[in-house]
């Protein structure tokens, strides 16, 4: 008789118990739970604004004072930064680029970089932001160009 006729040949095997090498893939995330991250950090950068714009830091003991400017007298790129966001909180973009330019255009790349963020994650897919070196050493350099700038007679503008 031949193995490949008998019935219990013709059965189709068990399906495999899980076990230490065989699981099952997670289930996809909902999108409430995508967006969690996005939307959570959204809310503490509209808290941290919340605050700056109630505590005026044109106020002198609010904050504490830059630690370069204080010992050096020399105005870091972020020197200004609580000042142009409070009056970005409150709507005056002319203050806030008088205070920290630099520090607009990061509210204005942060802005798009979270839009871009929440579109992905709604969509189930990841943003992952990849600088190749050269862009770090960029961004490096244009921060160092702005404080230099800022701090020579000529550029006066920029200083806060």
């Amino acid at each position: 008789m031949d193995a490949s006729a008998s019935p219990a040949a013709a059965a189709p095997d068990p399906a495999p118990v899980p076990g230490p090498g065989l699981h099952t893939p997670p289930a996809p995330a909902s999108r409430l739970r995508r967006l969690a991250a996005p939307v959570g950090v959204m809310a503490a950068v509209v808290g941290a604004f919340g605050f700056v714009a109630a505590v005026d830091p044109n106020e002198p003991g609010h904050y504490p004072v830059c630690p370069m400017l204080r010992f050096t007298g020399v105005f870091c790129p972020g020197c200004g930064g609580l000042r142009s966001a409070h009056a970005f909180a409150h709507g005056d973009l002319a203050a806030a680029l008088g205070a920290n330019a630099l520090a607009v255009v990061g509210y204005a790349v942060f802005a798009v970089v979270w839009l871009l963020w929440m579109f992905r994650a709604g969509r189930g897919r990841n943003l992952r932001i990849g600088l190749a070196p050269g862009y770090w050493w960029g961004i490096g350099a244009l921060l160092l160009a702005f404080s230099v700038v800022r701090n020579l007679p000529f550029g006066s503008a920029l200083a806060p």
